[in-house]
């Protein structure tokens, strides 16, 4: 797995996995692999994959996100997938593809929101 294709980010007890660019399936299977490892190692409590550069995600990658999930889960780990664009999610229905089970939220913000984290802010900006 080519690091720079997806690279993951220690934030806290948080994984955060930013795909920068279309991943093939060897990559999938590989971010898979690469990420179960780290929930273990780092005993991360929160996964968040951003796949918001993603402009297609076909029936391999919808099931391998939903994978990721379901392992992380059984790891402690709870694990949601941002940034699906509009296009996605509509051609992802259309073909019946789904992320059942998994939780979904519209970009990193909502996310962290969602999973009760909030990022560390300079007190004197406020």
């Amino acid at each position: 797995m080519n690091r720079a294709r997806a690279p993951i980010l220690k934030l806290g007890e948080t994984l955060v996995v930013s795909v920068q660019e279309a991943l093939m399936d060897a990559d999938l299977v590989g971010l898979r692999d690469e990420l179960v490892a780290e929930v273990k190692m780092y005993r991360a409590t929160c996964v968040i994959i951003d796949v918001t550069v993603l402009d297609v995600l076909d029936s391999f990658a919808a099931r391998t996100l939903r994978h990721i999930a379901q392992m992380t889960q059984l790891l402690g780990a709870r694990t949601v997938i941002v940034g699906i664009q509009p296009d996605v999610a509509f051609a992802m229905v259309q073909l019946g593809l789904t992320l059942q089970g998994t939780e979904t939220a519209l970009d990193l913000e909502d996310a962290l929101s969602r999973l009760n984290l909030k990022l560390g802010r300079d007190r004197r900006a406020q």
